[in-house]
């Protein structure tokens, strides 16, 4: 990732334009590729993991969004964030990686049941944290930062 900084750095706007269409003209439909292939997977889990998707795993999804975002509140407070920068750390830290956690998971745990996390992050976790979880977050940074 460094030498990608370092690259780019170096090479600057002149280089971005040169390898476009390499790069970046393919990235959004890719991306909508695996969105779906998500989505389905996600979709198929709800279906077959009645068993698996329990409500201690339920709870577990909106739970621990909520840890995050108060061990992100913690790092704001030390970072001297201000409030708005305080509650992006906190929705950072409280947020399930719904693209490249899955992935990674896969080829790392490929024994792991994809459709349990990937169920929990994109049908647990995604919905919670912009219904209740970010107004719960700023409520709380605004009562500790002030604001």
């Amino acid at each position: 990732m460094i030498g990608a900084f370092l690259i780019g750095i170096i090479t600057g706007e002149d280089g971005l334009k040169e390898i476009a269409p390499l790069l970046i003209a393919p990235f959004k439909g890719v991306l909508c590729l695996l969105i779906l292939d998500m989505g389905f997977i996600a979709g198929r889990g709800l279906r077959k993991g009645r068993g698996v998707l329990d409500a201690g795993a339920i709870a577990f999804g909106i739970v621990m969004p909520m840890i995050g975002a108060i061990f992100g509140l913690g790092a704001a407070v030390l970072l001297v964030l201000a409030l708005g920068s305080a509650l992006l750390l906190m929705v950072l830290s409280a947020s399930a990686s719904y693209i490249a956690v899955p992935a990674t998971m896969s080829i790392a745990l490929p024994e792991a049941n994809l459709s349990v996390y990937l169920t929990l992050s994109l049908g647990v976790t995604f919905p919670f944290n912009p219904i209740i979880g970010i107004p719960l977050y700023l409520a709380l940074a605004a009562i500790v930062i002030g604001g």
